[in-house]
């Protein structure tokens, strides 16, 4: 299938492939948008079934980057780099350079730091190779005990944007006691279930790597449960936090909870799941919006990181949700498809 005509091409303005025969390395980068600056996103490492799985990935999470920069106010557009590869087993430094070096090819126009299967010790090995890399610490940020690992913030901005879900469909703002699953436990779904814990909700988790979820359960008290099973918990909220397409015909009349707010991307498997939601009697909290916290982190890292003012930052996530929630109440429109509105008034302007 051409790039051209496949069903997730949404005008992307470079689709690059590459396989480096020393390393192994076999990699997509797609740049979705570069009007409001340079394309960044994460590099995912992942064991794809094959080629074209990797190609609608990569097509879809640098589409998504672009609005999430848009609605999070950062001068920046969208991009995504995929690895083809099991990170537990097909990691290699050498493997880590190639992909640099396939960054550096596309002269600035990407930008690439950490995503599931990929970690700051893998982008400190791309940096070698080029400097057009994100979520890497300075000297002094070191220091002070930061690595520049964006996971911290994007749990934060997915617990705030968490309670600002809970605030317009449950009414809200105590968390103590409010039954959460989260699908996905890992550096993200972990931070987030610390910030619920610490906030007095009860948990049941669910992960592919069963030493995650035993530490979820030894340390937050939380359940464990198949991951089959997770989305249909008689619950408050559905919090998904691994791999995207959760959210389809079949497992959304399934879901119990009144609310669908995680850290994955891409939650929605088609753009019609958006409505199905709704007319489930869902609030579903835009993926790339929740999870803007690692993007506003990486924006920030460097000379003169203030950790107040990523927070404040951060704190937008809640704001913006809100009037999205507001929007869609008055108006009975997917809280998804007015989200897109809203980053397209800006980085189309």
């Amino acid at each position: 299938m051409s790039v051209f005509s496949h069903p997730e091409f949404d005008g992307h303005e470079h689709v690059a492939f590459h396989h480096d025969q020393a390393s192994g390395l076999r990699a997509i980068i797609a740049v979705h948008s570069t009007r409001l600056g340079p394309g960044l996103g994460g590099c995912r490492m992942w064991p794809y079934a094959s080629d074209a799985e990797a190609l609608t990935d990569v097509l879809r999470l640098s589409r998504g980057m672009t609005y999430k920069a848009a609605l999070a106010g950062l001068p920046q557009g969208g991009g995504k780099s995929v690895i083809l590869g099991d990170p537990r087993h097909d990691k290699s430094p050498a493997l880590m350079r190639a992909m640099g070096r396939f960054v550096e090819s596309l002269n600035g126009r990407y930008i690439v730091a950490e995503d599931s299967g990929t970690s700051v010790p893998d982008i400190r090995l791309m940096a070698e190779q080029t400097r057009h890399v994100g979520g890497l610490a300075d000297a002094a940020s070191i220091a002070a005990g930061r690595s520049g690992d964006p996971s911290p913030a994007t749990a934060l901005g997915v617990f705030i944007g968490l309670q600002a879900a809970v605030r317009a469909a449950l009414g809200r703002d105590d968390l103590r006691g409010l039954k959460v699953a989260i699908q996905g436990v890992g550096n993200v779904g972990y931070r987030l279930a610390k910030h619920l814990h610490d906030a007095g909700a009860k948990l049941w988790v669910t992960d592919l790597h069963q030493p995650a979820v035993d530490r979820a359960v030894a340390e937050f008290g939380a359940t464990a449960v198949a991951m089959e099973a997770i989305h249909a918990l008689d619950v408050d909220v559905f919090a998904p936090c691994a791999l995207g397409a959760v959210l389809n015909e079949t497992r959304i009349p399934q879901i119990k909870a009144k609310v669908i707010a995680g850290a994955a991307n891409n939650q929605l498997a088609k753009p019609r799941d958006g409505q199905r939601v709704l007319d489930h009697g869902l609030l579903y909290a835009p993926d790339y919006v929740i999870n803007a916290g690692g993007i506003i982190d990486i924006h920030y890292e460097g000379p003169g990181y203030n950790e107040a003012v990523v927070h404040a930052h951060l704190q937008r996530i809640g704001t913006t949700l809100t009037e999205i929630f507001t929007r869609s109440f008055a108006t009975e429109r997917p809280t998804g498809e007015i989200a897109d509105a809203m980053a397209e008034a800006i980085f189309r302007a």
